[in-house]
């Protein structure tokens, strides 16, 4: 199991991250399939109303456990520094207190999401023919918000040590029992759409388990009682550096739900076509996700053994890597888009080309548009490896206001066209400030003034 841990102040830059960042890439192709066979079930069993349904339950559901993500993976960044100044009692004692941290915030925000989903769907102006589905969907998936934190705790710490693998593994065993249980519980079993949330909820348990094995075989990782006792300023400073991105995902979670709340005022055939695009949103992120990990390792490790030098040269390497990546998966979407796209459809009717229509359209429109989001998460990332998790969240405002103002805007100029184009612009915006972030921030590291 330690020869899986990897010390990423050593060796050559590119190599490192393209190394760190593939199995984290197979494993979101395989994390993907959750969202992508969950709607494709749904949407050729159950028909278009329960795929808007689903489409209709995305952000709220994303804006409770966008919280937690970005809590664990802020969580990371003290881990990963720790481990590269190679600080083995700090590195226990952020993991002790990340556990304890995790534990009280899922419990709290599991809570909240039974309080509060109804009302967000409501305010979300969900159509009164598919909030009953959108309404059920989430009430499952939220009640499993334990289980999503304790994987994503587990996957940060793997992460933080360099282990891309076993998070790899996690994923392809959780996504085999998800494809099985989904066609088990909605197609055999006629649960409905409450099958496709209990699919996604076992599924998610097994990866956390599988985790959990492996970081128990961490000899640097085996910690005593007093490693999981609230140390105030080690917690303080975790919470700080953690919050800001939380709060990012949360902006962006509330651009979302103004987007969906727009979106929903549509047609049932557009919010369908809709969240099918959306869907394979998630297949263009594959790779740009896992750079995203990659270098808020790399930069974290670098960090803390003051390798300001490679932190330089990996940022320059992974633009390059992330830009050439996300032009060949933009092609292959391009040429296969409606193929894949006809698998969340049933029927050949009118009803099923109009909503495989909209469906290409958005994704084409994000294709083409998808290295300025690759660009985005390398410098994003980045930032955050180097503890400035508070410039990244203003990426987020700025992210919220341009996604925010293009929805409101441009549909009264370019119709549904202008929905689409609040996605990328929302992109631009964070690259703006994200961009001058880090050159200052790289500055300031490189001079000692941080």
């Amino acid at each position: 199991m330690e020869n899986r841990i990897k010390n990423m102040t050593e060796g050559r830059p590119v190599s490192l991250i393209v190394a760190f960042a593939l199995p984290l890439m197979a494993g979101n192709v395989f994390q993907q399939l959750y969202s992508v066979v969950d709607s494709m079930v749904v949407g050729k069993v159950l028909g278009v109303n329960a795929l808007a349904a689903l489409g209709a339950s995305t952000w709220p559901n994303w804006v409770m456990l966008g919280i937690l993500q970005g809590l664990t993976q802020g969580f990371s960044i003290i881990m990963a520094q720790a481990f590269g100044a190679k600080d083995i009692k700090r590195l226990r004692m952020a993991v002790g207190n990340s556990i304890v941290l995790s534990g009280i915030s899922s419990i709290v925000f599991m809570i909240m999401g039974q309080l509060l989903v109804y009302p967000m769907l409501q305010l979300l102006k969900t159509p009164s023919d598919v909030i009953s589905y959108s309404l059920l969907y989430l009430r499952l998936s939220l009640a499993g918000i334990p289980i999503v934190a304790a994987y994503n705790l587990l996957a940060s710490i793997l992460r933080a040590l360099g282990d891309g693998q076993t998070p790899l593994r996690a994923m392809v065993l959780a996504s085999v029992v998800n494809v099985v249980l989904d066609i088990l519980f909605v197609r055999i079993f006629f649960w409905g759409i409450a099958g496709a949330a209990i699919a996604t909820l076992i599924a998610q348990f097994v990866s956390c388990i599988f985790c959990f094995k492996y970081v128990r075989k961490i000899e640097i990782l085996h910690l005593k009682r007093e490693h999981l006792h609230i140390q105030k300023s080690l917690a303080t400073n975790m919470l700080a550096v953690s919050s800001p991105m939380a709060l990012q995902n949360v902006l962006i979670a509330g651009g979302g739900m103004i987007v969906q709340s727009v979106v929903n005022q549509f047609s049932i055939v557009f919010i369908a076509g809709f969240t099918a695009g959306s869907k394979l949103h998630g297949v263009l992120e594959i790779a740009t996700s896992s750079y995203g990990f990659a270098m808020t390792t790399y930069v974290g490790q670098n960090l803390g053994a003051r390798r300001i030098d490679r932190i330089r040269q990996g940022v320059r390497s992974a633009i390059g890597v992330a830009v050439l990546t996300s032009v060949i998966i933009a092609a292959v979407m391009l040429l296969s888009g409606k193929m894949v796209i006809s698998g969340f459809v049933s029927g050949n009717g009118e009803e099923a080309a109009q909503t495989i229509s909209v469906a290409y359209q958005y994704l084409a429109i994000m294709c083409i548009c998808l290295p300025v989001l690759y660009i985005l998460y390398v410098f994003r990332s980045s930032l955050q490896g180097m503890g400035n998790t508070v410039l990244p969240m203003v990426s987020g405002i700025a992210e919220l206001i341009m996604r925010t103002s293009a929805v409101l805007l441009l549909p009264g100029f370019a119709g549904e066209t202008g929905v689409f184009l609040a996605e990328v612009l929302a992109w631009a915006g964070a690259d703006v400030v994200l961009i001058a972030s880090y050159i200052i921030t790289i500055r300031k590291i490189s001079t000692g003034k941080l």
